[in-house]
């Protein structure tokens, strides 16, 4: 079963409403689990932001570090494969940018670790807008769209976290924090700032400081509130328009 046929299992539309939700599947646990793509790649990558701390160290460190990333890279090209789109396009993007990292952990360069940036930033975000279609291609409420949600913030601050990367590459210093304010970020201080900038907390202690880091600052900013009045909203909406439409007096013949 591919991770869209729950949907041959929901509900026929109500009048007035065509907002559906997923009726469970029948099958063991793997393939429940399975289904849910979407699901494995957020809970992934939520593993990757406990354990990330301590894979900076180089060495064993770095190693494990580059091989989750391709893992997370994976799962992503998994969980987008039935998207519309081209997949070969996220194969070669993943696959390139792995690559370049790998590449850079043996022969240091800084031109490799731009490159390597660029295509990660290039993959989260293709693989974020794949999961943005997925979510707006119909008025289904799936369980799997509700795990897309998360997966697809996780996905866009990977994305940015990246770019903040190439901007520290090309403008030294862009950035500062309250600690070793004089030395480059690290992945994981880049990565807390595209989460606190993507959900408008604005808790970081990471601050940009050239124009150029601050415009693409708001810009992260601008996109995650956008994303929780578009896709976040228009689930939530749906779903309450199921129950709404689901309560025994609105249905027919009542």
């Amino acid at each position: 079963m591919d991770w869209h046929s729950d949907k041959l299992f929901a509900r026929s539309d109500v009048d007035g409403y065509g907002s559906r939700v997923k009726v469970v599947p029948t099958g063991g646990v793997a393939a429940r689990i399975a289904s849910h793509p979407s699901a494995i790649l957020l809970v992934v990558q939520l593993l990757g932001v406990l354990v990330y701390p301590f894979m900076e160290q180089g060495g064993t460190g770095a190693v494990l570090f580059e091989v989750f990333g391709a893992l997370v890279l994976a799962l992503a090209i998994w969980a987008t494969r039935e998207s519309p789109g081209p997949t070969w396009i996220a194969v070669i993007l993943a696959v390139a940018a792995s690559g370049l990292s790998i590449a850079d952990q043996l022969y240091p360069i800084p031109a490799l670790d731009a490159a390597s940036s660029v295509l990660h930033a290039l993959f989260y975000f293709w693989a974020a807008a794949s999961l943005m279609v997925y979510m707006l291609a119909d008025r289904t409420v799936t369980t799997d769209e509700l795990y897309a949600v998360g997966a697809t913030f996780t996905l866009v601050a990977w994305g940015f976290a990246y770019v903040f990367e190439l901007l520290q590459l090309l403008q030294p210093g862009c950035f500062i924090a309250a600690v070793n304010s004089d030395q480059p970020r690290t992945w994981m201080e880049l990565l807390f700032l595209s989460f606190t900038n993507l959900s408008s907390t604005g808790l970081s202690d990471v601050i940009p400081i050239t124009p150029e880091a601050r415009a693409v600052v708001m810009i992260e900013q601008l996109a995650g509130l956008g994303y929780v009045a578009l896709f976040v909203s228009r689930l939530v909406g749906l779903t309450i328009a199921w129950q709404i439409a689901s309560r025994p007096d609105n249905q027919p013949g009542s």
